[in-house]
């Protein structure tokens, strides 16, 4: 890309410890790339002062949220959700995320996961905020608990978005926009068929890192700097250049996160 529009990556665990050795060099890469804005989500208490400590060095590109991510609902949840009661109210977030349900670790936890994101979308909805959502093998049990929370000020992404043309167009439904990473470039990542049936509107950009690195650094330590691998997927699934991609899917960031 040549005159590169600002790219947004909307989901980055840049605080992870797989970075500790090289991160502000990584995020230099790429900040180099275009990708000058990235979103950080919440996993539990734990990660909440390396997410501020982050901030405080890259003030201009980095934005938080707090959030209770449903691999981390545990017996002690209670205390985990007070601590996201309590950051929420004490400075500016710019989402309530990572939220949702995931039975593929671990089912034993699915009432409380449930008790947990219904609790959450609720913060959100009384912060004005949009909700990151996380989802693996739980479509059903994220979609039954939106349907009940929908309103207009419910909104947010679908984060790693991984279901099919129907669950999509369900997401958008719930004023969900999806959150496309790696997973796009995968061969048996299925949702390459049908995403260009999506108007581009309802996409934003993600990395996951360090999770889910696209093709062709697929299995490695995923980094912001690879977004670009997405972006040209995303620019031949379309048809369109990469510039409009990037101008697109930063807008709707915009218009997501209000920044």
């Amino acid at each position: 890309m040549n005159s590169t529009p600002i790219i947004t990556d909307t989901h980055t665990h840049l605080y992870s410890e797989e970075f500790d050795q090289d991160r502000d060099e990584m995020i230099q890469r790429a900040i180099n790339a275009g990708i000058t804005r990235f979103f950080i989500p919440a996993i539990d208490a734990a990660a909440t002062q390396s997410m501020y400590d982050l901030e405080k060095n890259y003030p201009e590109n980095i934005f938080l949220m707090m959030g209770l991510h449903p691999t981390y609902v545990k017996d002690n949840y209670e205390e985990e959700l007070a601590h996201v009661e309590t950051e929420l109210s004490k400075r500016k977030f710019y989402a309530v995320g990572e939220i949702g349900i995931d039975l593929y670790w671990d089912k034993t936890h699915l009432i409380e996961q449930q008790i947990a994101f219904k609790r959450q979308i609720q913060l959100a909805k009384q912060y004005k905020l949009p909700i990151v959502i996380h989802c693996r093998e739980a479509f059903d049990e994220i979609f039954e608990i939106l349907e009940e929370e929908k309103s207009e000020d419910l909104f947010g992404i679908f984060h790693c978005f991984s279901g099919t043309l129907v669950q999509a167009q369900q997401a958008i439904s719930y004023n969900m926009k999806l959150g496309i990473g790696g997973v796009v470039t995968f061969k048996n990542g299925k949702i390459d068929q049908f995403l260009n049936q999506i108007d581009l509107k309802h996409i934003v950009l993600e990395t996951d890192s360090p999770y889910l690195a696209p093709i062709p650094y697929r299995g490695k330590r995923n980094e912001s700097s690879y977004l670009v691998n997405v972006i040209s997927k995303l620019a031949d699934l379309y048809d369109v250049s990469e510039e409009e991609i990037a101008a697109i899917t930063t807008q709707n960031s915009k218009d997501v996160f209000g920044i």
